[in-house]
């Protein structure tokens, strides 16, 4: 049965109900609860941090952690909004506002899910991890630099998007800091730090806004310092249950003439969403010893972030934190994530006054240490001790995302690491011509021998693939004038032939034939065989001269060139 067009789709969570049983219900439970807490300040710093709100941080993980937990391809992925888009949504927001930022989550969720049904998960995987490590340095140094304000307390109101224009902002307000915010920020920062020394299952970011929020409070309350910005003094805090609403189109703007603008925001959400998740779900993986489908993985993100824009909500992913979280406390199916969705539920519809005393300081502290752990800096450092190209694919894309935007840093991250890995492999293939003697070398199957080369012939040999960047290399070198009746091109080494390879060989054996000369193809693999044979170049040179090895073919020469 051809199997080609099936859809790869398959969600964990209906073959990990098989056999579901109350004590692997309970640990689920457990673990739902605690990555649920866990996520509380998260989702609501990364809410307020990408321009929104506290309110679409928790419907983000509400809904789209959902979602991703029933139809995703993994046990224990746990999904959400996460640090890596706090850059692309502020982006967004100040261009388009919140109706380009719901329209271009859509499309981005649309491109996930073709992703999937396409079954590209496996190949997103291939990203070069110079690019990954480069990005995400890159969004936690922009992280940490916009919670500049909030730490310091510096009131400023319409801070700038840019990166540059951002810090010499808070220098030219260097002296409106307010040292209330800044001790709050503080102590917040040193309580999450700390925190580990003492207890590994409370997590340090809810310890410190616990803490906070009620020191904040009495101080308020008790001493009367109101300097100290909360929630609830710059958003509109949750009342209830969201409701469905279509995503507005920017002013004096189509539906297709706002779609084109945001396709290639949308392709980056798209992108980063479906790296991140996967990555995640690979280490997982190890983990807990399973195996995620990567391909049901993207659908399950796609469907998520299809919906929930419809809600108010922003872009989401798997979440490697909340998601090793949920592992190391004992959860093993999909139904801790539905568990910890309920968790933040219950947040939302009840909890809302005591979300708005969260003091904003504390939250900046929170975002801050979210930026350390994902900066990478450790394996920047080591990577600085690997290969030139490397070290220029990383910086590069670093101080693209700082400086630029994430869009542009990937865009020409991948365009420098395909020609950087071109260069590679351009260094790494050799052509040489042979018309002596030739050493020929059976890999361990028999003794190495010594052919000798006819007068009358001579041995083009390709060392590694024949694509357009050797295949220049090789028309330069098949000019040089030789007396030779008949040329034997050596393709054993050659792993594939692409358009150009293919073009400038048809040119190499049209001018031998015009010179009254024969050509003679040997080692060809079937791969390349059949490539050569779609081309016509088999057709031009009879398959009588196309032959598996160097013997057959300088017998052939001998036959032809006498």
């Amino acid at each position: 049965m051809d199997t080609r067009f099936s859809i790869d789709f398959r969600p964990k969570l209906f073959s990990t109900l098989k056999g579901y049983d109350f004590k692997l219900f309970s640990k689920d439970f457990m673990a739902g609860i605690i990555v649920g807490i866990v996520a509380i300040p998260l989702a609501i710093a990364f809410g307020i941090a990408s321009g929104v709100g506290p309110t679409e941080g928790l419907v983000t993980a509400i809904i789209a952690g959902f979602l991703i937990s029933v139809f995703g391809g993994s046990k224990v992925q746990i999904g959400g909004p996460t640090g890596a888009f706090i850059v692309i949504i502020y982006g967004i927001i100040q261009q388009f506002g919140l109706g380009g930022l719901a329209i271009a989550t859509i499309m981005a969720g649309v491109m996930l899910v073709l992703m999937g049904l396409f079954k590209l998960g496996s190949v997103i995987k291939f990203m070069p991890y110079p690019i990954i490590v480069g990005f995400t340095g890159g969004i936690a140094i922009t992280i940490f630099s916009t919670q500049m304000n909030d730490l310091f307390g510096l009131g400023i109101e319409d801070v700038p998007a840019n990166f540059i224009d951002k810090w010499i902002c808070y220098f030219n307000n260097i002296g409106n800091i307010d040292w209330w915010s800044f001790a709050v920020g503080l102590i917040s920062i040193l309580i999450i730090v700390y925190t580990p020394r003492f207890s590994k299952k409370v997590p340090g970011s809810l310890l410190a806004i616990i803490i906070m929020t009620v020191v904040c409070w009495l101080l308020r309350t008790y001493a009367g310092v109101t300097s100290i910005a909360t929630i609830g003094d710059l958003y509109t805090l949750p009342s209830g249950l969201p409701e469905w609403r279509l995503p507005s189109i920017p002013e004096g703007e189509t539906i297709f003439s706002t779609m084109q603008s945001l396709l290639p925001v949308a392709f980056t959400i798209a992108m980063l969403g479906a790296i991140e998740s996967l990555l995640s779900a690979m280490v997982a993986d190890g983990i807990i010893g399973d195996r995620h489908n990567s391909n049901t993985e993207l659908i399950g993100q796609g469907i998520a972030n299809i919906v929930v824009p419809f809600f108010g909500g922003i872009p989401a992913t798997g979440a490697i934190a909340r998601t090793m979280a949920n592992i190391n406390n004992g959860g093993r199916t999909p139904v801790a994530g539905i568990v910890h969705t309920v968790v933040l539920l219950c947040v939302l519809l009840l909890l809302g006054g005591l979300v708005g005393a969260i003091p904003m300081p504390c939250l900046a502290g929170v975002l801050i240490m979210v930026s350390y752990n994902m900066s990478g800096w450790r394996t920047i450092r080591s990577m600085c001790r690997q290969s030139r190209s490397d070290i220029t694919i990383l910086f590069t894309t670093l101080l693209l995302t700082v400086i630029f935007d994430l869009t542009i840093a990937i865009e020409i991250g991948l365009v420098l690491a395909v020609v950087l890995f071109m260069r590679r492999i351009m260094e790494n293939t050799s052509i040489s011509v042979i018309n002596k003697e030739l050493e020929v070398h059976n890999d361990g199957e028999g003794e190495d021998e010594k052919l000798i080369i006819p007068s009358y012939a001579e041995v083009y040999e390709i060392d590694g693939p024949f694509f357009f960047g050797v295949a220049n290399k090789f028309e330069e070198m098949a000019r040089t004038r030789s007396k030779a009746k008949v040329r034997i091109v050596r393709m054993r080494k050659v792993s594939f032939i692409d358009a150009t390879g293919l073009h400038n060989l048809e040119i190499f054996i049209n001018a031998s034939i015009e010179n009254g000369r024969k050509v003679i193809l040997s080692g060809v693999n079937e791969t390349v065989y059949k490539s050569l044979e779609r081309a016509g170049v088999v057709t031009l040179l009879g398959k009588e001269n196309v032959l598996d090895n160097i013997h057959s073919a300088l017998a052939r020469a001998e036959e032809i060139g006498c």
